[in-house]
């Protein structure tokens, strides 16, 4: 993990953040609710320490590569940064039932590593699950936008007889680990391996002895992103405080 010493950007960043002086991008089709026009925040950084990464995400933001950024639209809030609270967190049924299924999965953890058979996994998710995703499905699109080294990160690989299923990127620090991007061989969807990896992936973060696990953004209405309320107890980012929800 990386260390929590002072670093010289901290304040001036975070100062810059709160008076609302980070560039945002233009309004344009929301990828999340297609009745909206969605604007974000952001900026990019080479490198950035753990603590000022963790003030980041109690701001709301998320990591795309070398970007940070967050939602300022206009006229909608829906995108809600979500937490989970893993000493709290107890999975559902269903929940129980796709750990089940997939106990025959083997988790390989380590730095993030790019491989043939890794993109290739990659390039049948977006055509299965996103076909109209503006991400680029090529080698070095996936490497921009997840195998950049900014933060410390770890790649969780779901591996089944040596066949990689899914893979997870996680950002890692000592106050919480985040979620930055989960992919699977839709082959394998009969496995519920979206609802495993979540789970594995709050124990993993329960075993490292980090308090919460960071899930990027709920979002109400949405397909994609709705699912996120059914992992309870949650906490939400609602104007600017952690609330909890049963």
């Amino acid at each position: 993990m990386a260390s929590e010493a002072t670093d010289p950007i901290r304040l001036p960043l975070l100062e810059l953040i709160d008076s609302g002086g980070l560039p945002h991008t233009e309004p344009h089709a929301c990828a999340y609710l297609p009745q909206h026009r969605s604007r974000s925040e952001g900026f990019s950084m080479e490198v950035m320490s753990a603590r000022v990464y963790h003030e980041l995400m109690d701001r709301g933001f998320r990591r795309s590569g070398k970007v940070f950024y967050r939602p300022r639209c206009e006229s909608c809030a829906a995108c809600v940064p979500m937490r989970i609270a893993v000493e709290a967190f107890e999975p559902s049924k269903s929940q129980r039932r796709a750990v089940r299924r997939n106990a025959d999965l083997t988790l390989r953890i380590g730095a993030p590593a790019l491989t043939d058979e890794k993109i290739a996994v990659y390039q049948r998710y977006l055509e299965h699950q996103h076909p109209d995703s503006p991400q680029s499905a090529d080698a070095d699109g996936l490497r921009e936008f997840l195998y950049e080294h900014v933060v410390d990160t770890v790649e969780v690989n779901y591996v089944k007889d040596g066949r990689v299923l899914a893979v997870s990127i996680l950002d890692v620090s000592d106050r919480g680990v985040s979620s930055v991007y989960h992919y699977f061989d839709p082959v394998e969807s009969h496995r519920s391996i979206g609802v495993f990896s979540v789970l594995a992936e709050i124990n993993l973060t329960r075993q490292w002895g980090v308090a919460y696990f960071y899930m990027g953004y709920w979002v109400e209405g949405s397909k994609t992103m709705d699912y996120k309320a059914n992992y309870r107890p949650h906490e939400l980012l609602i104007d600017g405080q952690w609330r909890r929800v049963d």
